[in-house]
């Protein structure tokens, strides 16, 4: 049902920029959930006329900073979100005093502040609020959402994440949010490589990896990790397109070792991630979900045979 009112005004509308794989959803729940007009903007046509038929308008994005209070972005990277905003065509010249910018992207926290700085000295708030879990929580509005955000802005912007998330925390002041996503991440993941490894001893020493697996859940390495990456992923070595692949996963983790270097920590466990991912990368497996990392551990070996 869309419960959209186009008649309200302008400054209680909504814009989304990036319907990629978690933005799509995600505005979904804000056209039909928020009883407000969402005004998108995608380089891809077809998310946005899916999210027309349910009431949104698609605009430019020069053209979407007149129309709202509140900017949603859902994109690629830190340096997406900058150049969305700041490059030639960016939307800082349009945007007004007292307006909010939500960044539902993972970026460097030295990036996340310098554009919540630039922003402040326009007038215009800014939270970062990157989002947590996977897809299928974003179709369902069960996401987790740390902030980084002043009170006041919090409390603003809370119900409308609300309309997608079931878990959101107030992190902290700017940055907070972003810290804790790309930590959030770095655990996962260097979770989802032990699983990968074990997936892969396990087979060879000859027991069957759902033994293993189901070991696992009922034992101390229970884990998220093993329930979605390695239940769902690793042990049918099912990796599809068009999740959170490898090559983002690499982001994410070169952002933790770029934010542990700045704060005098040896991550050695993110960096032998990234090697691991790297090494994913030049095998092909780039545009393959995350967990396809553990296809460098396996090989044709039918599960039985010992070396």
């Amino acid at each position: 049902m869309n419960n959209n009112n186009p008649s309200q005004p302008a400054g209680d509308n909504i814009g989304f920029i990036g319907l990629g794989v978690m933005g799509e959803p995600i505005c979904k729940h804000l056209v039909v959930k928020s009883g407000r007009q969402v005004f998108v903007n995608d380089q891809d046509g077809a998310p946005m006329k899916r999210l027309e038929e349910l009431g949104a308008k698609r605009i430019e994005s020069s053209g979407m900073a007149e129309q709202v209070s509140t900017i949603f972005l859902s994109l690629p990277s830190g340096e997406v979100v900058r150049e969305v905003l700041f490059g030639d065509e960016g939307i800082i010249n349009h945007l007004r005093a007292g307006q909010t910018v939500v960044d539902l992207s993972t970026s460097p926290v030295d990036i996340t502040r310098e554009v919540a700085q630039a922003l402040r000295e326009r007038g215009v708030h800014f939270a970062d609020s990157p989002v947590m879990r996977t897809r299928s929580a974003a179709e369902a509005g069960t996401l987790a959402v740390p902030v980084g955000a002043s009170s006041e802005i919090f409390a603003e912007i809370e119900p409308l994440i609300a309309h997608f998330a079931s878990d959101i925390r107030h992190a902290g002041d700017i940055g907070a949010g972003q810290i804790v996503k790309i930590l959030n991440n770095m655990v996962l993941y260097e979770t989802v490589l032990a699983l990968s490894e074990a997936h892969a001893i396990g087979r060879r020493a000859g027991i069957d990896p759902e033994v293993l697996f189901d070991a696992f859940a009922s034992g101390s390495a229970d884990s998220f990790a093993l329930a979605n990456h390695g239940r769902k992923a690793i042990l049918p070595q099912n990796f599809p397109e068009k999740a959170f692949p490898v090559s983002y996963a690499r982001k994410d983790i070169s952002y933790a070792v770029q934010l542990a270097e700045q704060v005098g920590v040896d991550a050695c466990g993110a960096r032998n991630l990234i090697e691991t991912l790297d090494q994913a990368i030049a095998a092909g497996h780039g545009d393959k979900y995350a967990p396809a990392i553990s296809l460098l551990f396996e090989d044709d070996q039918p599960f039985g045979n010992t070396q």
